[in-house]
């Protein structure tokens, strides 16, 4: 028996202005909103708990108190899908995402920015699944 990642969960202080820049970031949609909960998803993935395969997961933006004090423990990667790596860098700069510094050498082939909050993820360059 195995388990499939179908959601990430992620703390923050604004879930809705959160899930719209994942949205664009991702070209996802809000599947579900309710107070200070949003959670997002793939418009390509069907109905249903049952589904087998894979699933690109859910994320959800849960409001929560605290700031961010601390780099990220587990963190998001994306490849771009229609353009190249400085392209999409570009797009989601213009998006509301930031460079960050979590230590780079200036050799890595990815590039390290943080979402409206603050969260990091990488733009890789060429990784696919």
């Amino acid at each position: 028996m195995t388990s499939k990642l179908t959601e990430i969960a992620v703390d923050c202080a604004d879930p809705a202005t959160l899930a719209r820049f994942w949205c664009a970031v991702l070209g996802y949609e809000v599947q579900d909103e309710e107070d200070g909960l949003v959670t997002i998803g793939s418009p390509e993935v069907p109905e249903g708990k049952r589904r087998r395969g894979p699933v690109p997961p859910a994320l959800t933006f849960a409001r929560v108190p605290e700031g961010k004090t601390v780099k990220n423990r587990l963190h998001l990667d994306v490849n771009p899908v229609d353009g190249d790596q400085d392209a999409e860098v570009r797009r989601l700069l213009d998006l509301g995402a930031r460079h960050a510094d979590v230590g780079q050498t200036g050799e890595e082939s990815w590039v390290c920015l943080a979402d409206p909050e603050g969260n990091e993820f990488c733009v890789l360059a060429g990784r696919y699944p």
